[in-house]
């Protein structure tokens, strides 16, 4: 049954999603052959656990694992590789939400995952409903397709797989899955793209066993769980400083961190440190007087549940932050490419050396104070009332003039580029 589960959502809105993918063509349809392989694999990989038993071994689990992993690194990879793709934010969306077939290596409870993994790219699939909502409509059910995709897949997970992957066979496993046939098999690991970094050639191989390291947190973290979240776990606490936050001079660099990663909270204080292409970050069970401070993270979703004092986003890289309420301020240091989205309220935003920060408010937060300084690409998207966003970029050009009684007077320069 769960077999004939998965093979129902690859025959149906992920079966839409490539049909429409090909309607659009270019960068799109490209993609969606990665994305139909990925889904493929995992179909073999079920196939392969309803006729097996569980192996002993956990590093035999990330063999079998390994065909999946690797067409993952490939979508991604592909996204990175075509930047000015006009399709951009297509690809984006896919790339930040495909770890959702991660939900394997995933206990006790993988159903959520595959949720948070479809909301993290909900930031690109608000964008292209912007962009394309009233040029054309097809974007539109392609959006719908993809997230419809996901959703199918939490509740398949939800149903065959509640508390972790089952093994419903008897034997033991035999041989590695080939690569699934129909799609052409993606490019090699784009090493000399991506800035070179220890072992890289494993961190696809091993992203699924890593999504469950469980207390192993010093070494390659790709995800937290709940232990992990306490500053009762001393290695934690040894495994980093926070830097000052007036010593974040340049962004964080696009390669692996160069120290530890780090998920703790030290009394008020949660630190994420160090963080590279994890969306499972979480923040939960905090309380009102508790802050939150990242540094260093590239390309990684965190969510901060509950109501905090502040949030500081301090020399991260393509990094999204989603929170409910905020009683003091959001402040971004140092950054490129970051997203933050609110569901309460926030009194205050800071956006200082940054370039490209994108907004979304909720209808309780447009009350907000936005302040910024050296820093470019800002855009505030404000609710609309179909559900929309209204895009509003933040002025990075003035004109200054001396008045008679020698004053200055200040006015934006609207850019007509």
């Amino acid at each position: 049954m769960s077999v004939l589960g998965f093979t129902d959502i690859i025959q149906g809105p992920l079966a839409q999603y490539a049909h429409i993918s090909q309607q659009i063509g270019g960068d799109v349809a490209q993609h969606s052959q990665l994305v139909q392989q990925a889904f493929k694999a995992q179909l073999q990989f079920l196939q392969l656990a309803s006729q097996s038993s569980k192996p002993a071994n956990q590093n035999d689990v990330m063999i079998f694992l390994k065909p999946t992993s690797d067409i993952i690194g490939a979508i991604q990879d592909f996204r990175e590789k075509h930047r000015t793709s006009p399709f951009f934010n297509h690809l984006s969306a896919i790339s930040e939400s495909i770890p959702a077939l991660g939900w394997v290596a995933v206990s006790p409870a993988p159903a959520p995952y595959v949720k948070e993994m479809n909301d993290a790219g909900q930031f690109y699939t608000n964008r292209v409903l912007k962009d394309w909502k009233e040029k054309d409509k097809r974007h539109v059910d392609w959006v719908k397709s993809w997230v419809q995709t996901l959703s199918e897949l939490q509740a398949f997970v939800k149903q065959h797989h509640t508390t972790g992957l089952v093994w419903s066979g008897k034997n033991a496993p035999v041989g590695v899955p080939p690569p699934p046939p129909s799609c052409p098999l993606p490019p090699p690991p784009l090493d000399n793209f991506a800035p070179a970094a220890p072992n890289a050639s494993d961190d696809r191989s091993a992203l699924f066993a890593q999504l469950n390291q469980g207390a192993n947190i010093t070494s390659n973290l790709k995800k937290v769980t709940s232990d992990m979240q306490t500053h009762k776990n001393p290695a934690l606490k040894q495994a980093g400083v926070v830097p000052s936050r007036g010593s974040g001079g340049n962004a964080a660099s696009a390669g692996q961190p160069d120290k530890p990663p780090v998920f703790t909270r030290d009394g008020k204080k949660w630190v994420i440190e160090y963080q590279t292409r994890n969306h499972n970050l979480i923040v939960e069970n905090a309380e009102m007087n508790n802050v939150v401070y990242l540094y260093k993270c590239t390309e990684c979703t965190v969510t901060i549940r509950g109501k905090i004092n502040s949030v500081v986003i301090d020399a991260c890289k393509k990094t999204a932050i989603v929170m409910d309420s905020i009683v003091a301020a959001v402040e971004f240091i140092n950054c490129q490419s970051v997203q933050m989205q609110m569901f309460g309220k926030v009194p205050t935003i800071s956006i200082d050396k940054t370039d490209g920060c994108q907004v979304y408010l909720s209808n309780d937060s447009l009350d907000v104070e936005v302040v910024s300084s050296k820093s470019s690409e800002m855009n505030i998207l404000i609710p609309a009332a179909n559900g929309d966003y209204i895009e509003q970029p933040i002025p990075e050009q003035y004109k200054t003039t001396i008045l008679p009684n020698k004053a200055l007077k200040t006015v934006v320069v609207e850019s007509k580029g």
